[in-house]
């Protein structure tokens, strides 16, 4: 077997790997692929180090994990729309939103999500690669749904069983109503019409918390689109989620990734929640993403019945 090392993201965290020495030669080599993916299922988070960095090398290790899904908004820019591998582009534009934590401006920020919340099916995973690189802020944050609900108080994992969320693509953070850090405002909000079309749009539906085949129970909350939940779009309803939310808040044990131009990142999108940390306005960062297709079987449409509940 080809010679990679593996060793704990950190060690006060109960989820992560880093892993070096993977290379296009070792990818080729059906010991190392299946032990990246025993991997992936135990750890959730995966940072491979010293990698090629090049498009290429990214789609090799993300099909390491399954095939490629494209990005199901056709509005979001492609990366290779010659050679069609499935790659994003993510960067930072003059337009997009800025937001202000704690008195500090900020673009390319978001909040703690999982991607593709909008839609019924949830991808299964996550690659990123940060081609132009911040000069000051720029992280990636990760947090295990897993360790979220271990140790939240059991009254509030009570009061998230049986929340299953509204989400849809009307993203402004002017119309999230949880799920937003203290000290919080918006200085600049989206520019692009995407928003505005999905304000009243059809709503995808997924639960609060889940439980893996592997016996596991997942916190997986996000407020990044939220409209409501099931039968209520109250402000009761916000008000409830709020509340859950700060408990998880409480307890999250969170990774924040500083990027090198030779990571590369995978995580599990049914299990982890991540955050992009955002940088100065003005701080041009370019980073590409790819998908891996799948879905975890619990989300709908909210005007389709519902899917048979697993225990939470």
């Amino acid at each position: 077997m080809a010679d990679i090392n593996v060793h704990d993201l950190d060690p006060a965290l109960s989820f992560g790997s880093r892993v070096t020495g993977v290379t296009r030669d070792a990818l080729q080599d059906e010991a190392v692929r299946a032990r990246l993916n025993r991997l992936f299922e135990e750890r959730g988070v995966i940072v491979f180090e010293g990698v090629e960095s090049t498009a290429e090398m990214q789609v090799q290790i993300s099909e390491v994990f399954g095939p490629l899904k494209d990005h199901p908004v056709a509005y979001v820019e492609r990366a290779d729309a010659d050679k069609l591998l499935g790659v994003i582009e993510i960067k930072a534009k003059p337009d997009g939103a800025i937001v202000e934590i704690d008195g500090e401006q900020l673009s390319t920020w978001q909040p703690w999500h999982f991607d593709h919340a909008y839609n019924n099916e949830l991808n299964r995973a996550g690659v990123l690669r940060s081609l132009k690189i911040a000069e000051t802020g720029g992280r990636t944050g990760f947090a295990d749904g897993i360790q979220i609900w271990r140790d939240m108080d059991p009254a509030f994992r009570e009061k998230a069983r049986d929340m299953h969320l509204l989400l849809n693509l009307d993203l402004r953070y002017g119309r999230q109503k949880f799920g937003l850090p203290e000290n919080f405002r918006v200085v600049q909000e989206h520019a692009d019409s995407l928003s505005a079309e999905n304000e009243n749009g059809r709503c995808s539906v997924h639960p609060a918390v889940w439980t893996r085949d592997t016996g596991e129970t997942v916190f997986h909350m996000t407020g990044y689109g939220c409209r409501g939940m099931v039968g209520d779009r109250s402000d009761g309803a916000f008000e409830a989620m709020e509340e859950v939310w700060r408990e998880a808040m409480r307890v999250i044990q969170p990774y924040y990734h500083v990027w090198h131009p030779t990571d590369m990142v995978i995580w599990d999108n049914w299990r982890v929640l991540h955050q992009a940390c955002g940088c100065a306005p003005g701080e041009e960062r370019v980073v590409h993403r790819t998908t891996i297709k799948g879905d975890y079987g619990l989300g709908r449409w909210e005007d389709e019945p519902a899917r048979e509940a697993q225990p939470a």
